[in-house]
C-alpha cells in the first residue's frame, strides 16, 4: 500500500492526489499540518521521512520518495496504465515543459516558505503579499496560456483529449491562484481546460476542501 504524506491545501500535494485518483492507485493519506505546532514538516519524526521538510512524500515498500514531479513520473514508470504521458518523445518534452511551467516557474516564488519568510522576516503586509502573489500567477500563467493556445497538441485537456502530467499541475495552481483573487479571464484556454478535469472524479476528489485534514 502506498502512504501519500501530504497537507490539504499544499498544491504539490494536490498534483500527487490527482495522479495517483487518474491511475486508480489506492493510497494511506498520511496528514502534515504545515501551520498547526509550527508546521508538523519540522518535527524529528516527518524529518525521518523527508529531510527537506517539505510535503508531498510519497513511501512506497518502506522507500520515501519527494518532489511532486519526481513522484508522478515514479508512478508512471511503475503503473503505465492509463498512462499520464503521451508516448512519442516529442510529446513527451511538451507535457514536462507545461508541468515545468507550473512547478518550477510560478510555484517556487508563491509556496508557503516564500509567503512565510515575507510576512515574518521582510514584513510585508497582506495587501503587498496578494500583489507578488498574484503578479507571478499571472506572468506565469500569461505564458502557458499562450502555449495552449497555440499548440495543436492542446486537446480537451493539456495534451489531447484524456487528461495527464500537465493537467496535474495546473488544476492545483489554479485553485491557489483562486484563493489569492488572481483575475483569469485572460486565459480562456486554461479556464476551458479547468473546467473540462473538474469534471472528473479524479481531479473533484483531490480537491483541499475534501481531503481528511481540510480544515
Amino acid at each position: 500500500m502506498l502512504t501519500l504524506h501530504s497537507y490539504f491545501r499544499s498544491s504539490a500535494s494536490y498534483r500527487v492526489r490527482i495522479a495517483l485518483n487518474l491511475k486508480g492507485l489506492p493510497y494511506t493519506y498520511a496528514p502534515v499540518h504545515l501551520l498547526k505546532d509550527g508546521g508538523q514538516q519540522h518535527t524529528a519524526d516527518y524529518q525521518r521521512v523527508n529531510p527537506a521538510e517539505l510535503v508531498p512524500t510519497l513511501v512506497d515498500d518502506g522507500h520515501a520518495l519527494g518532489q511532486s514531479l519526481a513522484i508522478m513520473e515514479y508512478l508512471e514508470e511503475t503503473h503505465p496504465e492509463p498512462p499520464l504521458m503521451p508516448r512519442d518523445a516529442l510529446g513527451r518534452a511538451r507535457v514536462r515543459a507545461l508541468a515545468q511551467s507550473v512547478a518550477c516557474e510560478i510555484h517556487p516564488l508563491n509556496n508557503l516558505r516564500v509567503l512565510q519568510y515575507l510576512d515574518h522576516d521582510l514584513k510585508v503586509d497582506e495587501s503587498t503579499k496578494a500583489t507578488w502573489y498574484r503578479h507571478w500567477i499571472t506572468l506565469g500563467f500569461t505564458a502557458i496560456e499562450a502555449m495552449l493556445a497555440h499548440d495543436s497538441s492542446t486537446g480537451t485537456f493539456c495534451h489531447g483529449n484524456t487528461p495527464g502530467l500537465a493537467d496535474c499541475c495546473l488544476i492545483p495552481q489554479i485553485a491557489n491562484s483562486r484563493r489569492f483573487d488572481t483575475p483569469l479571464d485572460a486565459f480562456p484556454t486554461i479556464r476551458r481546460i479547468e473546467q473540462a478535469c473538474l469534471a472528473l472524479d479524479a481531479f473533484a476528489k483531490a480537491a483541499p476542501q475534501l481531503q481528511p485534514d481540510a480544515v
